[in-house]
């Protein structure tokens, strides 16, 4: 009899741990992935969308002066522009309507990333390194706004 009782014992140990160990990683797995989920990429996507349009410019990372883009395209409204500098040559971004007022600036940065947030309405704006001798060496470029 108790051979018996042992092998009956190892199958219901051996059941007793699948069992509690599946319940508890499915349930703490799915509920805080689930919550993750939800709170972080529902609403940065929400607020996001609601708070501009992403468009992304960087400069030569060689340090040559130009930009990856010479052409950009936004819908009117609040628009966020990422900058990316990686080169050691400093480099901005001014966007200018078609009066020549200034629409939006970044900080003159080197070897990282800045972001600005402006509103447009529709029309054709010129963005432009303000460094001296930048823009007249090509360094511009034109936002399309519909």
């Amino acid at each position: 009899m108790k051979p018996t009782l042992k092998f009956m014992a190892i199958p219901l140990a051996v059941g007793a741990l699948v069992f509690a160990g599946c319940g508890s990683d499915d349930s703490s797995d799915d509920s805080t992935s689930t919550e993750t989920t939800t709170t972080q990429t529902q609403p940065a996507d929400n607020s996001e969308a609601a708070a501009s349009q992403v468009l992304s410019l960087a400069a030569d990372p060689d340090g040559q002066l130009a930009y990856d883009k010479t052409e950009l395209t936004a819908k009117a409204g609040k628009v966020r522009l990422d900058f990316t500098n990686e080169s050691s040559v400093g480099h901005d971004v001014v966007i200018e309507d078609s009066s020549g007022n200034e629409v939006a600036a970044t900080d003159i940065i080197s070897g990282q990333s800045t972001s600005i947030d402006f509103d447009v309405k529709p029309g054709k704006y010129t963005f432009y390194c303000s460094l001296p001798g930048h823009e007249a060496a090509g360094m511009k470029g034109t936002l399309t706004v519909n």
